[in-house]
């Protein structure tokens, strides 16, 4: 499956068992899990993704995203 590389914005392959993303463009090869955490941290426009993990969040604050870590 195409996806879009998240360093060179190219396109990159996505294994169909989700097991690695790789972009021939700029030779990015990481595991999905590691290409998850990479757009998180550094695409603000998904960076709310991690929330969707977190247990009850009523009474505290967002933190940053170094919390997740």
């Amino acid at each position: 499956m195409k996806i879009k590389c998240p360093k060179c914005k190219e396109n990159a392959e996505l294994a169909p068992d989700f097991s690695f993303v790789k972009c021939g463009s700029c030779d990015l090869d990481m595991s999905y899990g590691e290409y998850i955490k990479f757009v998180a941290h550094n695409e603000a426009t998904y960076s709310d993704i991690l929330g969707d993990y977190a247990g009850s969040t009523e009474g505290q604050t967002a933190g940053s995203l170094d919390e997740w870590d």
